[in-house]
């Protein structure tokens, strides 16, 4: 611990003085893209996790209010046992330390993504989205979110200039695509570093703060189509297909397999569009540079989709002619 963090100071006089919890241990238990930390911390009868969610750059009521929601639709979250938000500080379930990814391998694959896939369902299934409190992932938002790539991945990381004409015909393709699909609840970081193993079937779901109400497709494709790892195209259609069934069948949605892909598709690459930007603001702006290792994978996507679409097919040459040999040049894996 550095000393002069005050934050942390704050955090366990909270937890030692106005909760008189007995710590036996207090050690980072991780971090994630945003300005949250976390800490487990170790009393003689418990384990758990200390949030610390500055109040100047972070919210904790869509926390709470998320956790409510999730818990209510069957979803595995966090029990969320004392809060001070005007601190920015919450004291959670502890979840344990292995994530989707620590653990998935080619025998693991289908019984942990089966298992992802149930919250999931029970998640689009048992939301009502019409009193449910949260954000539309409307065109405004999407449109936000694609500027991100825009902005720190062409302009800030490869120092290029997007050509315009091209950039907004795939902005809109990708929007109106987005639009058109079914809305549920969508937990919007749905990925294997989100998903925590635990004794039970079903995944312990973190990190859902963000939640919209937005497109069908959007978490299925952030879990089979992740940012942090990557699996045969047979193995995703497999789970995409088996899922459109299920979807069908609860009568969530009405559409043919090929529309579906389409959506599913398309979403994917929204999705991969702003990770990209996000990799590079995390690098250039926040100095966490290790996420520079998965551009190759999240690009290798979007390239992958605009070759079987006519509409993306210039998008794909122009990444392929201009982007992927910048970064080869600045250093980037390829």
């Amino acid at each position: 611990m550095i000393l002069t963090d005050l934050r942390i100071i704050a955090l366990k006089d909270w937890l030692e003085n106005d909760l008189l919890l007995d710590i036996c241990d207090f050690a980072p238990a991780s971090s994630d893209a945003s300005f949250r930390r976390y800490f487990r911390v170790i009393t003689p009868n418990n384990r758990m996790i200390a949030m610390d969610a500055p109040p100047d750059k972070e919210n904790c009521v869509p926390f709470i209010h998320v956790a409510g929601l999730m818990s209510a639709a069957g979803v595995k979250v966090p029990d969320i046992y004392q809060q001070n938000l005007q601190d920015g500080f919450l004291l959670l379930e502890d979840f344990g330390p292995h994530c989707l990814l620590d653990q998935l391998n080619a025998n693991t694959v289908e019984r942990l993504y089966g298992n992802a896939l149930d919250s999931l369902f029970k998640l689009q299934a048992n939301t009502t989205i019409h009193n449910s409190g949260l954000p539309r992932y409307d065109q405004v938002l999407l449109d936000r979110e694609l500027a991100i790539f825009a902005e720190w991945f062409i302009q800030h990381h490869l120092d290029q200039t997007l050509p315009e004409q091209l950039w907004q015909s795939v902005c809109n393709t990708l929007i109106s695509t987005a639009l058109e699909q079914p809305p549920v609840c969508v937990h919007r970081d749905f990925h294997s570093r989100n998903l925590m193993v635990l004794a039970d079937a079903l995944p312990g779901v973190i990190d859902f703060q963000d939640a919209v109400i937005g497109p069908i497709t959007y978490d299925l494709v952030s879990l089979l189509r992740d940012c942090y790892i990557a699996w045969p195209t047979a193995l995703v259609d497999t789970f995409r297909d088996g899922y459109h069934q299920r979807l069908l069948a609860a009568n969530l949605l009405d559409c043919d397999t090929e529309q579906f892909r389409r959506w599913f598709d398309l979403m994917g690459m929204q999705r991969h569009l702003k990770a990209l930007g996000i990799f590079a603001r995390l690098h250039g702006r926040d100095g966490k540079s290790h996420y520079l290792n998965d551009i190759p994978r999240t690009l290798n996507y979007i390239v992958q989709v605009c070759a079987s679409y006519p509409e993306l097919v210039e998008f794909g040459g122009y990444l392929q002619q201009q982007v992927l040999p910048s970064l080869g040049k600045i250093g980037n894996p390829l």
